[in-house]
């Protein structure tokens, strides 16, 4: 999978670097000073990266956890991300990544103890208020565990902290290692769900819908808390036909009545990002979709569309939960 691999001479010595390091024994290794020399250079083609990216083990010097965008929750008073990662494994064409960063490579940083500490020092400034950290902002949370176990030791901090929760957004089965190990009462493996038609023309190199919920199940069997994040609501000519197809799917797989939380949310993209990513796809059916630049100058459905789009699937979210583990989502990326 990986068959370059591009590390700091600042980690060449950390423990996190020798155990990935010891993954791909066969992968040639290039020592750099800085990550930035390999990820931010320019001319780069992210679309032929994607075809075989490289792996790069850095260290992160600042901005652990950051707070999270408004309206980007669940429901506690105070809300905020980290991301262990730069880049997903997976290629879906709405992700906002595409736009945002010049490489496909995938940047890892291998310094977990200052997240871990970055999350406490939060935790001092909200008094023992709920408090939320999202991973899977920038990354799929769970897609490269295997690679990285920065989940398994992030999970470690937050039974010291009952006010302290953590969401684990992910499309991946990789569940094994949640699986292995005692459920942790305040943390919510929270899985993007889209129906089939959705996934199978735009969430590339993804786990099926039905592989998604096969994993999710295995979680809820096992005590795990679930949330389901129906983010972003993609157009289609026979919308109401398979989202509501996909919603009788999920919730006659999974126990609705211990579901966590469920958000919804629409298509939205920064105009900087929405170019650029048009520019990489020009023959994209979902850039040529019914869009058009909101208030917010966002690149969103036609304002009449959307609302339609979105009652439709409240409705019909509505059927299976209580409203009140229901948080749409009006946040600011998809």
């Amino acid at each position: 999978m990986i068959d370059t691999i591009y590390i700091e001479e600042a980690v060449l010595s950390h423990d996190k670097t020798e155990k990935i390091l010891a993954r791909f024994p066969k992968a040639r290794r290039v020592v750099c000073e800085r990550y930035g020399e390999i990820f931010n250079r320019k001319s780069q083609s992210f679309r032929a990266q994607k075809i075989q990216p490289s792996l790069v083990l850095a260290q992160k010097h600042q901005n652990f956890v950051l707070e999270a965008p408004a309206n980007y929750g669940v429901g506690g008073k105070y809300n905020f991300y980290f991301s262990h990662m730069m880049n997903c494994l997976y290629d879906c064409r709405y992700c906002f990544l595409q736009g945002m960063y010049r490489s496909a490579h995938y940047v890892v940083f291998v310094n977990y103890e200052d997240f871990d500490q970055g999350i406490v020092e939060k935790l001092a400034q909200t008094e023992g208020e709920e408090t939320w950290f999202f991973s899977g902002y920038d990354c799929d949370s769970l897609a490269l565990e295997p690679v990285t176990d920065f989940i398994a030791h992030t999970l470690d901090t937050f039974p010291k902290h009952k006010n302290a929760w953590l969401e684990l957004r992910t499309k991946s089965t990789q569940v094994r290692a949640l699986l292995a190990r005692p459920v942790l009462d305040n943390c919510v493996v929270a899985y993007s769900i889209s129906p089939k038609e959705i996934i199978d023309a735009y969430e590339h190199k993804t786990p099926s819908l039905e592989n998604r919920l096969n994993a999710a199940l295995k979680l809820q069997q096992a005590g795990w808390k679930i949330g389901l994040r129906f983010d972003p609501v993609i157009y289609h000519a026979d919308f109401e036909q398979i989202y509501a197809t996909m919603f009788n799917q999920v919730f006659a797989r999974l126990e609705a009545d211990k579901i966590h939380s469920v958000s919804l949310g629409g298509f939205r993209l920064p105009e900087s990002f929405y170019k650029s990513m048009v520019k990489m796809h020009p023959y994209e059916v979902l850039f040529a979709g019914p869009l058009e630049k909101n208030e917010q100058a966002m690149m969103a459905y036609k304002s009449e569309l959307e609302r339609s789009m979105l009652a439709f699937c409240e409705q019909e979210i509505l059927k299976h939960i209580n409203a009140d583990c229901y948080f749409p989502c009006t946040g600011d990326m998809s």
